[in-house]
């Protein structure tokens, strides 16, 4: 419950006891979720005081601090916590407290640049927002795990507030452990949840981080100013589903179209900061892209799996991935987009927006799921930044442009589908060389199941038969989640 009376020393003084209570009370390490934003300032700054009130020998338990970098920050907040970390990792082995900084990633095969322009993931919206779950729970609770392994349990410092939301309060009271301060987590085996400003209002943390000087030399006030700065709220760390997400705040992912108008970037370029104008254009792009009329425009009307789908009682198809051919466009505009940053950003900025492993993952997965004979990576890479990376030779089985032009005209004569000749080559091709091929007759069998006719050609039998085997839903964000393979979308469909 939030308190109505004003933060004053005493109520100060009564938190930092219960912090050292708790960080005395067992031998559970403590792991810190840390997203630069005011709250999470708050919880650790009290942290970090209450420690500092305890004899040296007793400062033994290891407190982990992370932050989870989805890889698609707001530049300015990636640059404002890399500077925090290292000021924490430094200040705290100068004071003596077992505090060690931590960035966590999201794995390169399940970035957002490898999903949307590798796969084809359209972009996320407010009923289907695929990238939480992979850019940011599972890296903080992969992490979580491996320290679970490591000590068998570990408490979670958070900076939530019942305020902030009541759907995480709500959770909280329903995992308190009886007679303990402490909750259990909502997912995560031998996890605990410790919410030291639980009870805070937003006052409340801004009068505490204004009364009390940073104490590993950040100055607050510079936290106010970017807050003013962007109109928004903060990104926490999100380590389940009941944790909110950005949504509104705005203040983490500048690719986020889960909102209509990026007002915190918008606000931010309007405050001197123009060298993000680029990325504002390069997100209202991929925003445009979940129009409805617009969509056919960008996207497969097949879903990932190969089938058709349609919306309910319409003839019209359930848009699936973006085509290979709006994935190679918005790779060469993000690249354009990377050089113009690095142009135009403050001296000592070194801003990069896609990493050169989510490159090399793309390229793997256009050649080896979507048809690429081409390999188009290389070229639209060395046309955009113009520079080579350290591409991986393919053996001699391998097919070329040449190919693909090849085999083009040779299925046009014959009136057989391109597209799935290609798959069926590429099929073998990943075979080469096995004494074992038990599995290529289901992979081939799965292809042939696939749809491979022309739009035009579906709708007619549609038309014509009504075929009891077609899938349809009741609208195109329902839709969404289904161009996802079955698992996929059942762990990523909105409620």
């Amino acid at each position: 419950m939030v308190r109505t009376s004003p933060l004053d020393g005493a109520i100060v003084e009564n938190r930092l006891r219960e912090i050292r209570e708790v960080y005395l009370s067992d031998n559970r390490p403590w792991v810190i979720g840390y997203s630069g934003g005011k709250d999470s300032t708050c919880a650790l700054q009290l942290v970090w005081t209450a420690l500092l009130g305890l004899p040296a020998e007793q400062r033994t338990k290891p407190i982990y601090v992370i932050t989870s970098d989805t890889l698609v920050e707001t530049p300015v907040i990636v640059r404002y916590i890399d500077v925090t970390l290292a000021r924490i990792a430094a200040a705290a082995a100068e004071q003596g407290l077992p505090i060690k900084t931590e960035k966590v990633t999201p794995n390169v095969d399940r970035s957002f640049w490898v999903n949307l322009i590798g796969r084809g993931y359209p972009a996320p919206s407010r009923r289907f927002r695929w990238c939480t779950e992979r850019l940011k729970i599972e890296p903080a609770n992969d992490f979580i795990k491996a320290r679970v392994a490591e000590f068998g349990e570990v408490v979670m410092v958070l900076g939530v507030r019942s305020s902030e939301s009541a759907t995480r309060a709500q959770v909280m009271s329903f995992h308190r452990i009886k007679g303990s301060v402490l909750s259990r987590h909502s997912s995560l085996q031998n996890a605990f949840v410790y919410g030291p400003i639980e009870a805070f209002s937003t006052d409340d943390v801004w009068t505490y981080l204004l009364q009390s000087p940073s104490p590993w030399g950040n100055d607050n006030r510079d936290l106010v100013a970017m807050y003013r700065n962007a109109q928004a709220g903060e990104c926490p760390l999100v380590v389940d589903t009941t944790t909110p997400s950005c949504g509104n705040s705005r203040f983490g992912c500048w690719v986020c179209t889960v909102v209509e108008r990026d007002r915190s970037m918008e606000a931010m370029i309007d405050s001197g900061e123009d060298w993000l104008e680029p990325l504002l254009e390069f997100r209202d792009l991929l925003a445009e892209t979940q129009t409805p009329e617009k969509k056919r425009l960008y996207r497969e009307f097949r879903r990932r799996n190969g089938h058709v789908s349609f919306i309910r009682g319409t003839d019209t198809p359930v848009p699936g991935p973006y085509t290979l051919t709006y994935c190679k466009t918005l790779l060469q505009r993000l690249l354009e987009t990377q050089v113009r940053v690095q142009r135009e950003a403050p001296p000592g900025d070194d801003t990069l927006l896609i990493h050169d492993a989510e490159l090399h993952e793309i390229r793997r997965i256009w050649r080896a799921e979507r048809g690429d004979w081409a390999d188009s990576v290389p070229t639209i890479v060395r046309a955009a930044i113009g520079r080579e990376l350290d591409w991986v030779m393919e053996d001699s089985v391998s097919f070329t442009a040449e190919d693909g032009r090849l085999l083009e005209e040779v299925c046009s004569e014959r009136s057989v589908p391109t597209e799935l000749v290609i798959r069926l080559l590429d099929v073998e091709r990943a075979a080469h060389g096995l004494k074992r091929r038990h599995a290529i007759h289901t992979r081939i069998e799965e292809l042939f199941r696939q749809e491979w006719r022309d739009l035009e050609t579906v709708l007619q039998e549609r038309l014509g038969s009504r075929s009891a085997d077609i899938v349809e839903v009741d609208d195109l964000e329902e839709a969404d989640a289904l161009e996802l393979p079955l698992e996929d979308a059942q762990a990523e469909s909105a409620p």
